[in-house]
């Protein structure tokens, strides 16, 4: 007989390792934070039951450091490892010692992760398995007359991007083919130094589009089920600022053929666990075109538990326990809105990273807000990791209650010490445009 997890390794930081432990405290589960030198005054070092410092403020000798982390797990005696998002979560190899270790891994098989990292092989698949995806590249484009000779047979405009990239980074836009060379060129350069693989591909680019993505578990019964979508349009430097649930752009009919076209993504690479099928919509023809899998938990998957009334945590646990949900698969439906702000330390207008002391920081309460948060006053937000902060979450009953509540929410919220966001959401929550609900991932350069 199947039994939940007993010891939990978080291989995280911030905002994140805290919601995680979160959910293990609830059911039980003795939690490990690592943390690297840098952060050993943040709360999530001292809301689990023990810490470990893995290494210095530098994530590879730290959040990337396999061995450390494998030896904090053995030295505590973790039973399994959650490796949040970003760092380890969606490296294959980590995955496949962590199994290998005897240690259970809360994410989904390292073969899903292989299949979904490369962004060629995982349109491919998408494309056998009957989910529809964007005019572009069977394989990488192996040089500039590849890419521009490409570039003609799809038509410009065309998105060039690095096929192990993610997260919104490795990606350029090309009106004609003096600007693909260029882009070509950038994009390369940066894959190969981020990514470690300069392999590139091209995708017809569509001016006006919206980023629609689908939550999907697969079950530890083989069974893959969808937890409705989010829209994720409002961006910059094509990285989310706010996600809703359910999407204002997406009818009863869309909404079937996205979440079909989602569980069919999952099965076609047998997919366990939390992960997010992402997609582009075309709001003129009501199309969607297939983007990139996240296989592992979204930043923005708050949203999702407040429309579902789930824990998707907890999901996570279950299923890599072996568990059966703790929802029925066959009567999900979705209730009321959610909207999540990400409140970074960045300059409001330019959206420049701009670290420091806290010195102070007070989170907004109330019927409907959330506040998943990584600092508290006295801590400092150090240049050496993602600007992330905070996270609003805010839910209504219609959509119109819950942007209401987030413009009291962000009012409510101060902080004082690093640059802050929190007046571009102010401003956002007062645009026509995103009140009409008719916008697109062109919003935030508009109100530039």
């Amino acid at each position: 007989m199947q039994k939940m997890i007993e010891s939990l390794l978080v291989a995280n930081r911030g905002e994140i390792a805290r919601r995680i432990i979160r959910t293990g405290r609830r059911l039980g589960i003795r939690t490990i934070a690592v943390h690297s030198e840098a952060d050993g005054a943040l709360p999530f070092v001292t809301e689990a039951d023990e810490a470990v410092c893995v290494g210095p403020a530098n994530p590879a000798q730290s959040y990337r450091n396999v061995e450390a982390i494998l030896g904090a797990a053995r030295s505590t005696g973790a039973q399994a490892i959650h490796p949040g998002y970003g760092f380890l979560s969606e490296n294959a190899d980590f995955a496949r010692t962590v199994e290998g270790s005897g240690l259970i891994w809360v994410g989904p098989g390292a073969d899903a992760i292989t299949a979904m990292g490369d962004k060629i092989n995982a349109r491919n698949l998408m494309a056998a398995a009957g989910v529809p995806v964007a005019p572009g590249t069977t394989e990488p484009a192996a040089d500039l007359d590849a890419a521009v000779a490409a570039a003609a047979e799809i038509g410009y405009p065309v998105m060039v991007k690095a096929a192990a990239g993610g997260g919104g980074m490795g990606m350029g836009v090309a009106a004609d083919e003096a600007a693909l060379r260029t882009e070509y060129d950038k994009v390369r350069a940066f894959a190969e130094r981020m990514f470690g693989d300069g392999s590139v591909l091209i995708e017809r680019y569509f001016p006006r589009v919206r980023h629609v993505e689908v939550q999907i578990l697969g079950l530890a019964d083989g069974r893959v089920v969808a937890l409705g979508e989010r829209e994720c349009s409002v961006q910059r430097r094509n990285q989310k600022l706010v996600e809703e649930s359910p999407s204002p752009a997406v009818s009863p009919e869309l909404r079937e053929r996205f979440l079909a076209a989602a569980v069919r993504a999952g099965e076609a690479v047998n997919y366990r666990n939390a992960g997010t099928v992402e997609c582009l919509l075309d709001p003129s023809t009501q199309e969607f075109f297939f983007l990139e899998m996240n296989t592992r938990l979204q930043v923005e998957h708050p949203v999702t538990e407040c429309v579902y009334g789930v824990d998707l945590v907890e999901e996570q646990l279950r299923v890599a326990a072996g568990l059966a949900p703790t929802f029925d698969p066959d009567a999900l439906a979705p209730r009321g809105h959610a909207i999540e702000l990400r409140i970074n330390a960045e300059d409001p207008k330019r959206f420049l990273p701009g670290p420091g002391a806290i010195t102070t920081w007070n989170e907004p309460a109330g019927a409907g807000v959330r506040v998943d948060s990584g600092y508290v006053a006295g801590n400092t937000v150090t240049p050496f990791y993602d600007s992330l902060m905070a996270k609003l979450i805010v839910s209504g009953d219609t959509r119109e209650e819950a942007v209401e509540r987030a413009r009291a929410a962000v009012a409510q919220f101060e902080i004082a010490g690093p640059k802050c966001n929190l007046p571009f959401f102010a401003e956002l929550l007062e645009n026509p445009e995103f009140l009409s609900g008719d916008y697109d991932t062109g919003i935030v350069s508009r109100m530039r």
